[in-house]
């Protein structure tokens, strides 16, 4: 019988209530052993809640508890790093919450613990694009629409078109890092299917400069862009561009859309389906795909089946790193107003 995996969690925000605690409970030979969240009252209530034995207020407690085999980090991106960095040097398996940290450099330092410590470390995927994602890789394997040459991104949504709205952790950079709307995910996405960026070009927007913070009361900068737009090139020598919007009432479906010297490929994120067209057809239709194709979002079972040796980590924290580089590039082309190239120096 396989050895019990005793997970201790930090930082138990929405996500991980809703989807990664529930998840890892339901797993044979699982337990959630510890909690550590923002303070001692949620922290009390999660536990109750979930029957969690160890109530901790300081997070390298939990790190370092004996009865902790691995850490699910879940906290904002700006204790991303410090947790993961903790938890691998103590010799424990590292789940850690999307985006992988604020930028590329504690992305970077990440990776190099992991190497160090030998032991497993996981980011959670996005949902976006998993279902049909080895539909895509076999359509573009195939060369169904020939050579890719220009691909299109649209993510838009209208969540920041409200001027009263408080401030997000999201909007605060010393939350969130350089990490914009939803940029780093589905840089991940397009580096699965089409590999790494070259270079990026990109402009940015913010509707309202200043918001009320919740936690004080006053006035706080947001200082992270509620639009951006980017221009790029892949090194496999295709187009893409960018559109990124939380000013965008009644916006599109989001979807990514694959223009070869053959046809084109969509791929609707929100109806779940996937459109194609050839030369000489006149519209796009939709495929008929069958479910032994489609891809379930289990990345709780995932993880252990990586810490027990039955699989790789994926997303690993290369691939973080790798992402990170490229919301880093777009970041530094805004702000300085020119194209940046990849890898960054």
């Amino acid at each position: 019988m396989p050895q019990p995996i005793r997970i201790g969690i930090i930082g138990a925000g929405g996500i991980v209530r809703q989807r990664h605690l529930p998840g890892f409970q339901q797993i044979e030979d699982v337990e959630i052993v510890a909690v550590c969240n923002r303070t001692e009252e949620s922290t009390q209530r999660i536990a109750d809640e979930y029957d969690i034995p160890h109530r901790i207020s300081d997070w390298k407690e939990l790190v370092h508890h004996p009865e902790v085999d691995a850490v699910l980090v879940g906290t904002w991106p700006y204790m991303h790093e410090e947790c993961s960095i903790e938890a691998l040097n103590a010799g424990k398996p590292v789940f850690c919450q999307a985006r992988m940290a604020r930028n590329s450099e504690e992305a970077r330092r990440m990776l190099e613990a992991q190497k160090a410590a030998g032991k497993v470390a996981m980011l959670c995927p996005p949902p976006i694009g998993m279902k049909w994602d080895k539909v895509i890789k076999r359509l573009l394997a195939e060369k169904t629409i020939g050579k890719v040459l220009t691909i299109r991104v649209s993510m838009m949504g209208g969540d920041y078109l409200d001027h009263d709205a408080p401030i997000h952790w999201r909007q605060i950079r010393e939350y969130s890092g350089n990490n914009i709307l939803t940029l780093g995910i589905m840089a991940e996405v397009i580096h699965r299917w089409f590999g790494p960026h070259k270079s990026a070009m990109a402009y940015a927007q913010t509707h309202v400069t200043a918001r009320m913070d919740p936690d004080t009361g006053e006035e706080r900068e947001v200082d992270i862009p509620d639009a951006v737009w980017v221009n790029g090139e892949m090194a496999n020598g295709a187009l893409i561009q960018y559109s990124f919007s939380g000013l965008a009432h009644c916006a599109p479906k989001n979807c990514v859309e694959i223009y070869g010297c053959h046809g084109t490929i969509v791929y609707d994120f929100v109806e779940e389906k996937i459109l194609t067209t050839q030369l000489g057809e006149s519209a796009l239709k939709e495929m008929a795909l069958l479910d032994d194709e489609s891809k379930v979002w289990e990345v709780e079972n995932d993880f252990i089946r990586a810490v027990r040796g039955e699989g790789q980590p994926e997303p690993s924290f290369e691939d973080g790193l790798a992402y990170m580089e490229w919301v880093d590039a777009v970041t530094r082309s805004y702000q300085m107003g020119t194209k940046v190239h990849l890898p960054l120096g």
